[in-house]
């Protein structure tokens, strides 16, 4: 049986609630995880690299758009090993331009697992039209995929609308309410909004599922990391 540990964290341009921009403490935030593939949204280049590094594991970084001269968008971290990357434009013409990476991983030597990070945009009928782009064979009903997927991300969807129903006909969602005593993991401190999911094939099983609440992780960003034990038998 394999354990795998993924995470979600939206680091909002590593920007605190105090104000403060500071990539280290995102940093730290991340290592108290001990995940295995850690999907991020609203992060620089220049941040994926330096919180790579601080982890001393593989990453992958995929700019939506350039903010301020620099490249800004989703970035996955993981401590497997990388075999392929993809990304996909999830972008909806008048809106903010938004992706999402396909990582898959080797986990076992004959196991690979695709992950599917991204962040959704903000609007109902947005979302309505990346819904369609990613339940597309572009994306998760795609040949290519061999293995079981593992999606997750920053989805702007507080209610069940068509990716939250879509996805969980489709596939397992980690139930923060069932699991945790709560429904929402946004903002850290005083969380009304439930916007971080995870979703899963049915090859795998929930073993725990945690809201990393901390003191760092409450001041480093308006979100907090949402991570879930899966199990699987390969």
């Amino acid at each position: 049986m394999t354990v795998l540990r993924v995470a979600t964290y939206n680091v909002h341009k590593c920007r605190g609630i105090d104000w403060r921009v500071d990539a280290h403490r995102i940093l730290n935030v991340l290592l108290g995880l001990h995940a295995d593939v850690i999907a991020v949204q609203e992060i620089f280049e220049e941040q994926a690299r330096l919180l790579a590094g601080g982890l001393r594991v593989e990453h992958r970084f995929a700019p939506a758009r350039t903010l301020a001269g620099r490249g800004y968008g989703n970035a996955v971290f993981s401590r497997l090993p990388i075999e392929l990357c993809e990304v996909y434009d999830l972008t909806v013409s008048g809106r903010e331009a938004r992706n999402c990476i396909r990582v898959d991983v080797r986990c076992a030597p004959d196991s690979i697992i695709h992950h599917f990070a991204l962040h959704l945009g903000t609007s109902f009928f947005e979302r309505r039209k990346q819904a369609i782009r990613l339940l597309s064979k572009d994306m998760l009903a795609g040949n290519s995929l061999t293995g079981p997927r593992i999606v997750m991300g920053d989805f702007n969807e507080w209610s069940r609308g068509l990716v939250t129903q879509s996805l969980s006909k489709l596939m397992e969602s980690v139930d923060v309410h069932e699991h945790l005593g709560r429904r929402r993991t946004y903002p850290g401190t005083v969380p009304f909004l439930h916007l971080d999911h995870i979703y899963y094939d049915r090859p795998f099983r929930l073993h725990r599922l945690i809201l990393h609440r901390t003191t760092e992780s409450l001041l480093a960003s308006d979100h907090l990391p949402l991570m879930a034990e899966l199990e699987l038998n390969v």
